[in-house]
């Protein structure tokens, strides 16, 4: 896993010093996501940067990798896992290819030698990477098919700059950090629309996509996409196919030249690939690690509420003994969650205030603790929305609404944070209206099969959502928060084999027992503790302690004494400060989530200061 960047200019010689300086200032805003080895490459028209978190053959795997050919020479900086390697190098050796290191990056630079833009469809992983093409003088971008590593570039007047995240690209001087209404709109709404950056004149390089850049300007090819078939396979065929899936997926994604663990929560999820990857590893008679994330008296103070019936710590403890992990519980405290300094940390991680709070705080801590021991984690991020596990899946309302499923239930589970906007940018953004115009795109390429009656339609449509909007807000999360501290988690769930099989499965299948993911429970029913097999969904946990909403007031108080305040050209003071005045034991959800993003938003724009176009 590394970070990369880079800049293609056509009208300039990039080997210039000033151009080779913006180069280098690239390079060093992804030290966090390599901070093993850094490698630049420069051509005249093209140069390359990469910062490198060594997974596989530690000594051999440098970028930017090269191969001089008669035409020109190819180069690649590449992010990422290709999980087939072994077998993609066994092919290329056959066709005559000869390779002088055992790293997966001087495969996928071979298969591109071999197969050009076609490799795209051949990999199987999570990948960013970029080749310039000295053949042919032009740039070529590729990322995995489910987006679970982050790729984004700026388009500019001769060719194009580009990065594994938005600081990369907004450390050139060519690019400029602007924020127009669509970017705010994007902000507060939770849509994730495919291509959108929020940055002005930035894009994301879209899932199962390659993006080709020359001197005839850029195109777009979808190389692959969520696409409806027939299931033909009964419920005990489907089952033993989505078992023998994971366990292959699993076994994938154990290999590593650097310490592993699993991420685990007590949950379905992270149960099921803990204790799968418990069992492959005792064949080499080797422990799996195991992490969990708690907050102080959580276990013993704990308040069930719609969400979350029940504390995550005795299930996590019941896994953990009967895969026989070597289990370390990360607790953490509300002073910590709070502190403003883990809030600049995930801001400058993420790029953009998503104000999601002690949610974001916690998972940032959990992988800085994770990484005093380990360097890659396996999690069972995504299995929601591969099988049907969240609650909008089973209600009514999100069923039979008109919008993306998860808004429906967002704003009474969670908190409606738009509300603490100021009135007349409320009215300018009309986020609802944004949120019709997305959902109607979102929905209206989604195939139904010949005789689907409408209500199977309907959920293949909520599952369609999930796969393609919702499930890229969390794993943009996932990854900035652990790369920020050179972690490097898998997501077996995302693997698109499973992906494509489960989603055209019917959700009589999916929901045969009448519960959440019935399909992974049965796969995975023989490895399970009894108690976790018995246990509800229950989201990523949050802290109920009230001094956490008691340290977020006072952070507000801080914030309301800055009168000149940028933030206030977005919030509401009035509102602030009601929020900010209420007693600990009053502070309700939609007051805590209000404070969390107004949090954020005034560190973002201290940190970042964009130019805010309003109007």
């Amino acid at each position: 896993m590394c970070g990369i960047t880079g800049w293609v200019s056509f009208d300039r010689d990039l080997r210039a010093a000033e151009e080779a300086a913006a180069l280098d200032a690239m390079t060093e805003t992804m030290s966090c996501r390599g901070p093993d080895d850094r490698g630049t490459w420069t051509a005249a028209h093209a140069s390359l940067g990469h910062r490198r978190l060594a997974i596989i053959d530690l000594p051999g795997g440098r970028q930017p990798m090269t191969v001089e050919t008669p035409e020109g020479a190819v180069a690649l900086v590449y992010s990422g896992e290709a999980y087939n390697f072994t077998e993609l190098r066994d092919e290329l050796t056959a066709r005559g290819h000869r390779f002088t290191t055992d790293s997966d990056t001087e495969v996928v630079l071979r298969g591109y030698l071999e197969w050009g833009e076609a490799l795209a469809e051949r990999l199987n992983g999570m990948y960013a990477f970029a080749i310039w093409d000295g053949r042919h003088d032009r740039l070529v971008m590729f990322r995995d098919r489910m987006g679970v590593k982050p790729f984004y570039y700026w388009p500019t007047s001769d060719g194009v700059l580009f990065g594994s995240e938005p600081k990369a690209v907004l450390a050139n001087p060519l690019a400029r950090p602007r924020v127009t209404p669509d970017g705010l709109r994007e902000l507060f709404t939770m849509v994730k629309t495919p291509g959108h950056a929020v940055w002005d004149g930035m894009y994301e390089v879209e899932p199962g996509t390659v993006v080709t850049v020359d001197r005839g300007g850029l195109r777009r090819h979808v190389y692959w996409r969520l696409e409806t078939r027939p299931h033909t396979d009964d419920r005990d065929t489907t089952i033993a196919t989505v078992r023998s899936l994971l366990d292959d997926i699993v076994r994938r994604q154990l290999v590593s030249d650097v310490p592993r663990c699993v991420l685990l929560s007590g949950g379905l999820d992270s149960s099921a690939v803990t204790s799968l990857a418990a069992r492959q590893l005792a064949e080499s008679g080797e422990k799996v690690r195991t992490f969990a994330v708690d907050f102080v008296g959580r276990t013993e103070n704990f308040v069930a509420d719609e969400l979350r019936t029940t504390p995550d710590t005795p299930f996590v403890h019941d896994v953990a003994q009967r895969a026989g992990t070597l289990h370390r519980d990360i607790v953490l405290d509300p002073d910590t969650l709070a502190d403003p300094e883990v809030r600049a940390r995930m801001i400058r991680a993420r790029d953009i205030p998503m104000g999601l709070g002690d949610m974001d705080a916690s998972l940032y801590l959990l992988f800085r603790a994770i990484r005093e021991h380990s360097t890659v984690a396996l999690s069972g991020e995504s299995a929601d929305e591969v099988f049907g596990g969240y609650l909008q899946f089973f209600d009514e309302r999100a069923r039979n609404a008109d919008t993306f499923p998860w808004l429906v239930r967002f704003a009474e589970d969670f908190g409606e944070d738009s509300d603490m906007l100021r009135d007349d940018l409320r009215r300018d953004l009309d986020l609802g209206a944004y949120i019709r115009d997305s959902y109607g795109a979102a929905v209206s390429g989604i195939e139904r099969l010949p005789g689907e009656s409408d209500f199977e339609y309907r959920m293949r449509r909520i599952c369609h959502l999930h796969l393609t909007r919702f499930v890229r807000v969390l794993l943009d999360r996932k990854d900035r928060a652990s790369m920020a501290v050179g972690l490097e988690v898998r997501v077996p769930f995302c693997d698109h084999r499973l992906v494509e099989y489960v989603y055209n499965t019917p959700w009589s299948l999916k929901s045969f027992d009448g519960r959440e993911k019935s399909l992974l429970r049965e796969a995975t029913a023989d490895v399970l503790p009894r108690s976790v097999y018995d246990r509800t969904k229950s989201p990523y946990p949050s802290t109920q302690d009230p001094k956490y909403a008691v340290a977020l007031q006072e952070h507000a108080r801080e914030l309301l004494a800055r009168p000149d305040h940028r933030v206030f050209e977005l919030i509401d003071r009035d509102l602030l400060s009601r929020a900010a005045a209420h007693g600990a034991p009053r502070v309700t959800t939609a007051s805590r989530r209000g404070l969390e993003r107004t949090l954020d938003l005034a560190m973002w724009l201290d940190l970042y200061e964009p130019e805010l176009v309003l109007g």
